[in-house]
């Protein structure tokens, strides 16, 4: 079930969407609040689940991962045990650094990065070794939009 959001939480979240390196003084001072209040709000958003984590975003290519590509995969067997070994060794890929179980014709949804060619092709290979039968990938040219802020608004109520 979704948080309750006052017009407040709405401000906050918007503002450390935007600049999650903002001081609790700063963000304190943007919406009108003590920083204690301030900070039991963003502590209260963190318990509730609302704010999972804050964390820096990098720039792929200037980081050492010229190589980014999407990579739809189906799996061999559909059977929770099977499903289960191939969530596992995504999670233990340091390479993807984005999955997704999605429906549809495909079972999962990745987004990897690499050095080069040959890091890639590991990473391929893992992914078949590990339960993929069939692998498409689609090499990401440029960005058009990047992970945009949710368009929050107050509960209504």
């Amino acid at each position: 079930m979704a948080v309750r959001l006052d017009e407040i939480d709405v401000q906050l979240l918007n503002e450390l969407q935007a600049d999650a390196d903002r001081s609790n003084v700063d963000l304190a001072r943007l919406v009108g609040l003590s920083p204690a209040a301030t900070l039991n709000r963003i502590r209260r958003l963190k318990k509730s689940g609302v704010i999972r984590r804050i964390a820096a975003r990098l720039d792929t290519t200037e980081a050492g991962f010229p190589l980014q590509v999407y990579v739809s995969a189906t799996l061999a067997r559909h059977e929770p045990r099977a499903s289960l070994a191939f969530e596992k060794a995504v999670l233990a890929m340091p390479q993807v650094i984005a999955a997704d179980w999605v429906a549809g014709e495909i079972d999962v949804m990745l987004l990897i990065v690499a050095r080069d060619v040959a890091e890639l092709q590991q990473v391929l290979t893992q992914l078949s070794i590990k339960g993929a039968q069939r692998l498409t990938t689609l090499l990401r040219l440029q960005e058009i939009k990047g992970s945009s802020p949710l368009p929050l608004t107050p509960a209504a109520g």
